[in-house]
């Protein structure tokens, strides 16, 4: 997500869409970072940028300025070559560029009152969506509502916390079907795991208690804290942050074909600067322990020699 008046050394970060690597952007330009040895792969010293989104680890950037410069208008999108160090194309927009998603079929690209949609070979515009101004996605950052594309229906609701916070970052883990996990950070500076599939299916089980028995199912769902496990203080407050599932084990019953314990890596990016990452381990009893595994500081990565602890 772009952020344009950061306080911190870090504006944007990405992960690409396998999540092996991540992209940064700082006020002198942009770094590409291997997420499995934290290795520096490419640094661009060109200007501020507030959007770099990679294409998995191809050569190919999608890259917005941050208007500091004439050159990078926040309202001009840019395909960047990374082997050639030079631009491909550039589209121009009426208004800044608040968000880019890109993969092999479709790009993306988000105003503050539209939405575009290309096709990624082409650019040709292949559908356009009228939006309403929404800096946030969230007004209380308290209620996290899932849904089914395929069917247009809300199909999880979890109370991510009572008090209000600003959501900086939802990630589904990877799945070649419905995904089982979803993290989301917050300004309150804790990570936030939601099970979707876990041992229990929030749409055909409802709590056992009396409240529970006659809620309605999506009301029931939100205030059942069985499924939400929380990462207290893993930035500091405020901080912006950004994680990912990068991966998730499912462990088998050695007597059983049971699922006895699922195990999640989860990176983290906080804006100040730092890399984190998480093993998260849930058993079938719904216990939760989390580990940190590794950190760098990814303002001080050299090639090939990330500070790691």
């Amino acid at each position: 997500m772009a952020n344009q008046s950061s306080p911190y050394p870090i504006l944007c970060a990405s992960f690409n869409q396998d999540n092996s690597g991540f992209a940064i952007s700082t006020k002198d330009g942009f770094k590409i970072i291997d997420s499995n040895t934290g290795r520096l792969c490419y640094d661009r010293a060109v200007g501020a940028f507030i959007i770099v989104e990679m294409l998995y680890s191809s050569s190919l950037l999608a890259i917005v300025g941050a208007g500091e410069q004439p050159s990078l208008s926040p309202r001009r999108l840019c395909f960047f070559n990374t082997t050639t160090g030079a631009p491909l194309r550039e589209m121009n927009f009426l208004t800044s560029i608040l968000a880019v998603r890109l993969n092999r079929k479709r790009l993306v690209v988000v105003l503050q009152e539209k939405t575009y949609i290309y096709d990624s070979n082409s650019l040709s515009m292949l559908d356009t969506i009228d939006t309403v101004p929404n800096l946030k996605a969230s007004e209380q950052g308290t209620i996290i509502r899932i849904h089914l594309v395929s069917e247009a229906t809300k199909s999880y609701s979890f109370r991510r916390g009572t008090c209000s916070s600003t959501i900086f970052s939802l990630s589904f883990a990877p799945s070649l079907q419905l995904p089982d996990i979803l993290v989301a950070t917050s300004s309150s500076g804790s990570v936030h795991i939601f099970s979707l599939g876990f041992e229990t299916n929030q749409r055909t089980k409802k709590s056992g208690s009396f409240l529970g028995s006659i809620l309605p199912y999506s009301v029931n769902d939100a205030l059942d804290p069985a499924h939400h496990h929380v990462l207290h203080n893993a930035v500091s407050a405020g901080v912006r942050s950004y994680a990912v599932v990068r991966k998730v084990d499912n462990v088998a019953d050695s007597s059983s074909s049971e699922i006895a314990s699922c195990r999640a890596i989860i990176s983290l990016i906080a804006y100040n600067g730092y890399f984190q990452e998480y093993a998260f381990t849930l058993n079938s009893q719904n216990e939760s322990t989390w580990s940190l595994e590794r950190e760098f500081n990814l303002v001080a990565v050299i090639s090939g020699n990330a500070e790691t602890s």
